[in-house]
């Protein structure tokens, strides 16, 4: 079971790479994801990531990202969040451009160990999205719905039953999918995959630090568009 699991991250994380665009971009992005327990079933969790635009000419997206968790136990937890997520542009004249999005979300994630010390998390996630208008003064607000499936694997670089310090490999693909108004998106059902390969240093059971490279392929109307993201994360959990 152990193997079989492996072997299917594995896979999407490489198949992201093979995923055919058009356009290619690099860019940086940074992130800090926090979770934290109030009481054995209630807790919190928050996330904020910074995301350059191509080639790292100026700063494209800001999401902030708090959720109410409650835990079934403690392998088993739902969600329900919100999110805010600006997105600054460039129009070919060079002009800047400025869209808001807010985010309603719901999220159940499973967790479990396979072999001795492997972690993988599973995070089924809906999102209700409500994107305002852009800088170029059109009424272009609209409400769309997507699906993301989250799929991440923390392997110890050694074997450790209760892993809480020491380096490790981080792998997780994530795939996106237009659920209602695919058409005020790019007209695709299949939205966008991000295939992620890290490696980390866990310095205690509360924090985590990871740098990776994280392929996004994303769907546009009448082409695709490949991102090669550089990443540093850092994970707190209280």
């Amino acid at each position: 079971m152990k193997n079989k699991y492996l072997i299917l991250l594995t896979v999407l994380c490489l198949s992201g790479s093979k995923l055919y665009a058009q356009t290619s971009q690099f860019s940086v992005w940074g992130a800090w994801f926090h979770t934290q327990k109030l009481s054995e079933h209630w807790g919190y969790a928050f996330d904020g990531q910074f995301r350059s635009a191509d080639k790292v000419d100026y700063l494209r997206n800001i999401l902030l990202r708090p959720s109410v968790a409650y835990h079934f136990n403690k392998n088993q937890s739902v969600n329900l969040g919100y999110a805010y997520v600006t997105t600054n542009g460039r129009t070919p004249d060079g002009e800047k451009t400025f869209r808001p999005e807010s985010r309603i979300f719901e999220q159940f994630t499973q967790v479990h160990k396979t072999g001795v010390s492997i972690q993988l998390s599973h995070r089924f996630r809906l999102e209700q999205r409500y994107l305002g208008d852009s800088a170029d003064d059109r009424d272009d607000n609209y409400f769309a719905q997507r699906f993301r499936y989250f799929i991440r694997a923390v392997i110890p670089t050694r074997r450790d039953t209760n892993f809480s310090k020491g380096t490790f490999i981080a792998l997780q693909n994530e795939v996106f999918l237009n659920v209602q108004n695919k058409n005020k998106v790019n007209t695709h059902f299949f939205d966008q995959n991000r295939a992620y390969v890290a490696f980390g240093y866990r310095f205690s059971k509360k924090f985590d630090l990871e740098l990776g490279y994280l392929n996004q392929y994303t769907k546009a109307i009448s082409s695709g568009t490949l991102n090669n993201v550089v990443q540093m994360a850092f994970y707190t959990r209280l």
